[in-house]
């Protein structure tokens, strides 16, 4: 069976940058496994992708010409039903043995196993192996139609009737097996052996490719094409390097820009332009940010991180004398420059103060009113977290931050660029006079805003962050609007996990519930709170227990603890800790039973049962013996329990096995005795009050 290597190519007009780079991987991959599946590749078999702004490409090593053939079982139906009392076919059998291009003769050679149900029969055949001109045109469509296309173009063919459905429209397709071109169709193309190189630079084109081992090396020899993402990636990585350490300076870090660069080159070529020194005037942001989201320039930073005039430019061409280009790119980020320049003197030329009327003409939802009554929300669950905590400067601070947390909104900067709000309004703050930890908490309250984000860098932008996501959560969940499988447009999830960030990291140590009370209290519409509260609470548990379980707690774990619902946030990871040196305990599988069983008495018992024991109703030698240990665990658990050692809490309970074995083997709780009985389950209760302070060790039970 002849095996080679096989090259698909398909030519197209300029894709979508952003997208390029999973187009090139999903086609490639697609076509490997449909080949892969029909058996036309072996084990040794792999896949090299190429995407370039004009191409998606696929180099499969080792595929077969033509698939080898299998042998399977055929089911057909019941014996019942395909034979007859005598032996012989049905005409039933028969039909079905025609349409498998077999007849009477193999009647003889029919399986009959049983299938589960009745007795069935089988038929042995050998099914011949895909070819691959068959197998590739197969996967070829496959590979098109699971294609992750952001965007579908209708475009006509040259015929001026048909028309097709792709990305962009395609204009070359490329199919060698070796040195032999596949009979090949699709998006009304047939295969060759030729493409395109790039548009300007090219040695020669079309070029016409040897095989399929030679299509990367012809391509940028030939074509000045570097076809693989990943290898112009590298290169534009070692070219931005080489061009900034020249000048002592180093390129701004942006995983995502130099993807959608990488995408817009087919041959880079990076170029050093710069700019006057007086936009440098303007906060570094804004520069960085038009030049990075306008022009795909990739701006200098000096050793300490501030920006500088000069920019790096990743062309396309390489041209003898590149003044030209640079001159060219220097005149069209000027223009940029001197818009941000003026949208910053403007927006100073007024307070962030006088902007705050601005904000009731903005709309935050049509359920929960304007901007502006949202920050007045905001700004009195800010200043009730800093009551709470009890500094009263941190209540004025935190209030006024809060009151002008979103008033570069209706800043010109900030309408042009959405990006940089809360940024700029701490610098129109500090250009005001505002204090910085005030300005500081303007820019910072919309922090962490995404995993593994850093957090408000002082307690004043601590508690304004803390209080618009509380905000933000407690009033989307008041009308309803609760995140559904996989839909969440409001980033609930996230705001949640900001919450538990805030209060495990930042040092507010407040209840959960109670600042949840307190944030829903703040809103006028009419809601039932009890089920609001339960739904937050239930949310921003399950939040918590899935960030848990990533960070390596197991499902038990996580179970005993937040079944608690513990109010401080940050007692939760020294909870688990304590949960964890627990377990390792040998008295704790007896004792999560036993508090297992403790509370499956307790549960069953009708009236309430108060945690109160009476020695004078104390008889056996197993209840006295359990008092007397209880008392003696129960206070020093309790101690440590108040000074936080949640640990000691849960080893002191180690003690109790011992007699609370005894207990159960030896008295019966549901004695005859009114009093008894009720004594028993008193000393039960406060049994259980003891050992689940910290956590509900039932859940430890196997």
């Amino acid at each position: 069976m002849s095996s080679k290597n096989l090259l698909v190519e398909l030519f197209v007009e300029e894709l979508p940058p952003k997208a390029l780079n999973k187009l090139g991987k999903a086609f490639s991959a697609a076509l490997f496994e449909s080949l892969k599946s029909q058996g036309l590749t072996v084990t040794e078999s792999a896949v090299t992708d190429y995407a370039s702004p004009r191409r998606l490409a696929a180099h499969i090593s080792a595929v077969s010409a033509k698939a080898a053939d299998k042998q399977v079982s055929q089911k057909l139906m019941p014996a019942s039903v395909g034979l007859d009392a005598t032996g012989n076919a049905t005409p039933a059998l028969l039909k079905k043995l025609g349409a498998l291009g077999a007849d009477a003769s193999v009647v003889s050679q029919l399986k009959r196993e049983n299938d589960g149900k009745a007795e069935t029969l089988f038929l042995d055949l050998t099914v011949a192996g895909a070819n691959l001109a068959e197998g590739l045109q197969k996967a070829l469509d496959e590979a098109i139609a699971k294609l992750p296309i952001p965007k579908v173009m209708t475009y006509q063919l040259e015929d001026g009737w048909s028309s097709v459905n792709f990305v962009r429209p395609a204009h070359g397709l490329v199919a060698l097996h070796g040195t032999e071109v596949i009979n090949l169709s699709t998006l009304g193309l047939n295969a060759g052996n030729s493409t395109q190189g790039h548009r300007f630079e090219a040695r020669v084109n079309p070029i016409v490719l040897r095989d399929a081992d030679s299509y990367a090396e012809q391509l940028k020899d030939e074509g000045a094409v570097i076809a693989s993402f990943d290898a112009r990636r590298a290169e534009i990585i070692s070219q931005l390097e080489q061009a900034a350490a020249a000048q002592g300076l180093k390129p701004i870090e942006d995983e995502a820009l130099l993807d959608e660069v990488t995408a817009l080159v087919e041959r880079p070529n990076v170029l050093l332009g710069q700019f006057e020194d007086e936009f440098l005037a303007v906060p570094q942001e804004c520069l960085i940010l038009t030049m990075k989201a306008n022009q795909k320039y990739f701006p200098l930073l000096d050793a300490s991180g501030r920006l500088t005039n000069k920019f790096l430019i990743v062309s396309n061409i390489s041209p003898a004398d590149a003044s030209a280009v640079i001159g060219g790119n220097e005149r069209v980020v000027r223009p940029r420059l001197a818009d941000a320049k003026f949208f910053f003197e403007q927006d100073r030329k007024k307070t962030l103060e006088s902007r705050i009327a601005g904000l009731d003409k903005v709309v935050y939802h049509n359920k929960l009113g304007s901007q502006g009554e949202r920050i007045t929300r905001v700004s009195t669950i800010a200043r009730l977290i800093a009551e709470a905590i009890g500094d009263a400067t941190l209540a004025e601070q935190s209030s006024q931050a809060a009151r002008l947390s979103k008033a570069d909104l209706v800043t010109d900067m900030v309408g042009e660029f959405p990006e940089l709000q809360g940024i700029m309004g701490r610098y129109y703050a500090q250009h005001e006079g505002l204090d910085d930890d005030i300005a500081y908490a303007i820019e910072d309250h919309y922090k962490p805003r995404f995993a593994g984000d850093e957090l408000p860098r002082n307690q004043v932008g601590a508690v304004v962050a803390l209080a618009d996501k509380l905000e933000t959560l407690v009033g989307l969940f008041s009308i309803g609007e609760k995140p559904t499988g996989e839909k969440d447009p409001f980033a609930l999830r996230r705001h949640a996990f900001g919450i538990l960030r805030i209060l495990n990291d930042s040092g507010i140590n407040l209840p959960l519930d109670i600042l949840l009370e307190q944030s829903l209290s703040v809103f006028q519409h009419s809601v039932n709170q009890a089920e609001v509260l339960q739904a937050l609470n239930e949310f921003i548990y399950d939040r918590l227990a899935g960030n848990l379980r990533e960070q390596g707690y197991s499902a038990q774990e996580i179970d005993a603890v937040l079944a608690l619902k513990p109010p401080l946030i940050a007692d939760i990871l020294k909870r688990l800790a304590a949960v964890r040196a627990f377990a390792a305990l040998a008295e704790a599988p007896s004792l999560a039973a036993a508090n297992k069983r403790v509370g499956n008495i307790l549960k069953k018992v009708e009236e309430v049962v108060s945690a109160k024991i009476d020695s004078t109703l104390l008889q056996e030698e197993a209840e006295k013996a359990l008092a007397q240990v209880l008392t003696s665990v129960k206070t020093t658990a309790d101690a440590a329990f108040e000074a936080g050692d949640y640990t000691q809490s849960l080893q002191a309970l180690a003690a109790l096995k011992t007699p609370v074995d005894a207990f159960f083997d030896n008295v019966m709780v549901n004695a005859d005795d009114p009093a008894l009985k009720a004594n028993r389950l008193g000393l039960l209760a406060t049994l259980h009050q003891a050992m689940n302070r910290v956590a509900d060790l039932s859940r430890l039970a196997a």
